[in-house]
């Protein structure tokens, strides 16, 4: 069965301010030492960290590892008095928030400027493993059509200093700033992605291909393609929903009817991060304009065979229909504020990120005293 990874990011927020707060000194070597049933590394800013899923073939699976994983970094945020909040963007901010020392941030924060300091975003990446070069090559323009509709099911950053933007993805806003950044072209081959890649590099858009913010590409590091489109979800639930969601488009060998460019692919990116659920966007199996509810039913329609065949299919019918019922992350962070103020907003963040009662136990030893270092995951 073909293996996915998640990568989820976190802001460690003041619990009364909801503003970002740096780590406690050793806080983040303490979590990151922890590498049991996935792993726990530094982010870009100090206020950051990131949690990585070992490669897992279930949905369950998943959910277990990333339930682990936040109620480890949950424990360590109430330590400080803050919360360790699954949004793509925080409530409030100071701008305050530092760079992470590490020669490839000192790269990237020089490119950014003074955009590093309001670039504190929370993402989720969802790694596909495809194990042959040209395929993934093909994957990605399988996915890149259906990209506004995954973020407009998937939009959790509403607010940014205190204040409600409009937007159901502020963050999709932010990250547009950034060179190579929202929908790929379309790429004939992998030598064509290849050259794509390192004209954005001449030009010194980017430092390298790491650098690349768009909503999916391929991955550096592993046999993997990556989807980068979704804000940081507030429950497991729905980040195993988006990998599963993602898995399943990868794995849907279904041509497209045109080639769809990626001017029409960003501005239905743009609607979507504007308006979430109620934005117009692409439907890429006609090349035409569409509510995006009609066109998530369409792309669960297309993706049934491979959902099927995976032994997803119910859980994504169950987690898009809770989405109907819910709302999305930006619908529940805006009701949780317009009920009960930035408490209310305090309690559905923490909520996602309990702290349990005992503590996490720590990492045990190997038999020559040394932490045990898990083998290298498609999810890093």
């Amino acid at each position: 069965m073909t293996r996915f990874g998640i990568e989820e990011e976190f802001l460690f927020l003041d619990e009364h301010s909801l503003v970002p707060v740096a780590l406690a000194a050793g806080t983040r070597e303490r979590i990151t030492r922890l590498r049991t049933g996935g792993e726990v590394t530094k982010e870009y800013l100090t206020s950051q960290i990131e949690c990585l899923t070992e490669p897992v073939s279930t949905g369950a699976d998943a959910e277990a590892q990333l339930r682990h994983l936040r109620e480890l970094i949950g424990w360590h945020a109430q330590e400080q008095q803050a919360i360790a909040a699954s949004s793509g963007t925080p409530f409030a901010t100071t701008r305050s928030s530092a760079v992470s020392p590490s020669p490839h941030y000192d790269v990237v924060a020089e490119q950014l400027g003074h955009l590093t300091h309001d670039h504190e975003v929370n993402g989720l990446h969802v790694h596909v493993e495809v194990l042959d070069d040209e395929e993934r090559v093909r994957a990605l323009g399988r996915v890149r059509g259906w990209l506004p509709v995954l973020l407009a099911l998937t939009g959790n950053s509403p607010f940014v200093e205190g204040r409600d933007t409009s937007f159901a993805s502020w963050r999709s806003i932010l990250i547009r700033r950034l060179p190579g950044s929202w929908s790929p072209p379309h790429f004939r081959d992998l030598a064509d992605y290849r050259a794509g890649v390192q004209r954005l590099i001449d030009l010194r858009a980017i430092a390298d291909a790491a650098s690349l913010s768009w909503a999916v590409r391929i991955s550096e590091r592993y046999p993997t393609v990556e989807v980068r489109v979704f804000d940081a979800q507030l429950t497991p639930e729905e980040s195993v929903l988006a990998a599963l969601l993602s898995r399943a488009i990868v794995l849907t060998d279904d041509p497209p009817p045109a080639a769809i460019g990626a001017d029409v692919i960003d501005a239905s990116l743009w609607t979507a991060a504007r308006r979430g659920m109620d934005a117009r966007v692409i439907d890429p199996t006609t090349g035409e304009i569409d509510d995006a509810r009609t066109v998530a039913e369409r792309m669960q329609g297309v993706i049934a065979p491979a959902l099927r065949e995976l032994g997803d299919e119910e859980w994504v019918h169950d987690g898009l229909a809770r989405l109907r019922t819910d709302g999305t992350g930006a619908t529940r962070q805006r009701r949780s504020v317009e009920q009960d103020g930035t408490a209310g907003l305090a309690r559905l963040l923490r909520a996602g990120t309990p702290a349990p009662h005992p503590a996490p136990a720590a990492p045990r030893p190997d038999p020559h005293g040394e932490r045990q270092e898990p083998a290298p995951a498609p999810a890093a």
